[in-house]
């Protein structure tokens, strides 16, 4: 289930139906607004990979000044046969470490080989997609989570392994501290299919526009 298909329709289906299963959320609902789902209609899939391995663990302006400086190194086209291009040491030389640095040349290597259909990732479930994703070297599963959210638009994740989701979630529903990942999944059980925008509603709850756990 994404986001492309009637998005007005589908967000106040889901919206409505969430409010109707929790006041919390209807409280949520009501103060942040309708849930702002960020998918473009062909997703950039190698370029939002190696973004969000740039952005993992960094601060978001730091984050995105590398990204900037490496989208600069591509010549403004991030993609596999670029980046196969790039000398190593020149791709380091963005801001990158060494660890990201082989994880977006692993990436590279995996679509040149044919071992990452970048064109049919869409057309996995999640769980196929997230495991797919998993054998590249530097995405784990909450990259995984987040490039499902943000760039194919689905609806059903649910990061738990996010930390502003924990935070965010427990100060929404009155727990003393925030709930632990394992504890946090069947937490959201009641929310299906629309755990994805439990989880917006969550990071609004902490004012954060860009998610916080990035392994």
């Amino acid at each position: 289930m994404n986001a492309l298909e009637d998005p007005e329709q589908w967000i106040s289906q889901a919206l409505e139906a969430l409010a109707q299963r929790s006041e919390v959320l209807a409280a949520l609902i009501q103060q942040h607004g309708p849930y702002r789902p960020r998918r473009a209609a062909q997703p950039d899939v190698f370029g939002a990979l190696a973004r969000a391995i740039i952005y993992q663990q960094l601060a978001g302006k730091a984050a995105a000044a590398i990204h900037g400086r490496f989208v600069d190194l591509c010549g403004g086209q991030v993609d596999a046969r670029t980046v196969t291009a790039l000398d190593p040491e020149v791709i380091r030389s963005a801001g990158l470490s060494r660890a990201k640095r082989d994880a977006i040349v692993d990436l590279a290597r995996h679509a040149q080989e044919g071992l990452l259909d970048l064109e049919s990732l869409d057309r996995l479930d999640d769980d196929a997609l997230t495991r797919t994703l998993c054998q590249v070297r530097g995405i784990g599963p909450w990259t995984a989570q987040m490039f499902l959210i943000f760039e194919l638009g689905r609806l059903d994740v649910w990061p738990t392994g996010d930390l502003a989701v924990r935070k965010g979630f427990g100060l929404a529903f009155g727990h003393a501290e925030p709930p632990k990942a394992r504890a946090l999944k069947p937490l959201g059980e009641p929310f299906r299919p629309y755990r994805s925008i439990v989880a917006w509603y969550c990071w609004r709850v902490l004012d954060t526009d860009t998610p916080s756990k990035q392994t």
